[in-house]
């Protein structure tokens, strides 16, 4: 690998049995190495599966996972490149029926919003409702609300250790 080197994780919320070769040979891919998840039963959703996978790879490697894995039906999962030196950090979210979303984020994985999207939420917001939904657009809170019951894993859930940026 040439360039920053970053890291981040695959987040595989929910998958059908039948994609998870798929899954494994895209990231493997992506990533140039091998790649084995460790897939569990998705409590949220029956006969669905998840699995976790952190990754090291050059600065928009997220990015590639990201596309890699974009339009498989079925398929909701979530991609974060941890911020590194120069770059800011990033999540795709994906949902078989919002698609994707990304967001930048800082160090600490708080989304940023961009000037101009808050400039653009300022000029088409004529009342607090309206400012609301604009900003909940640009958070991402469509896709938040949609995951939030796959993320959680259920009891005896691996822990997850979050990597140290700076």
């Amino acid at each position: 690998m040439t360039g920053a080197i970053t890291r981040g994780v695959l987040f595989v919320h929910s998958a059908p049995r039948a994609l998870s070769p798929h899954l494994e040979w895209a990231a493997g891919n992506v990533l140039g190495v091998r790649v084995t998840l460790d897939w569990t039963e998705q409590p949220a959703a029956r006969d669905l599966y998840r699995a976790e996978y952190a990754w090291q790879g050059a600065q928009g490697t997220g990015a590639r996972l990201a596309s890699a894995l974009r339009g498989w039906s079925h398929l909701r999962y979530e991609v974060t490149e941890d911020a590194s030196h120069g770059a800011d950090g990033a999540r795709w979210s994906h949902t078989p029926d919002l698609g994707i979303f990304h967001a930048v984020t800082d160090v600490h994985g708080n989304v940023v919003i961009p000037e101009d999207r808050v400039r653009a939420a300022l000029e088409v917001s004529h009342d607090n409702r309206a400012m609301r939904e604009a900003l909940h657009l640009a958070l991402g809170k469509a896709w938040d609300d949609e995951l939030e019951p796959f993320r959680y894993a259920g009891e005896g859930s691996n822990v997850r250790w979050l990597h140290r940026v700076g």
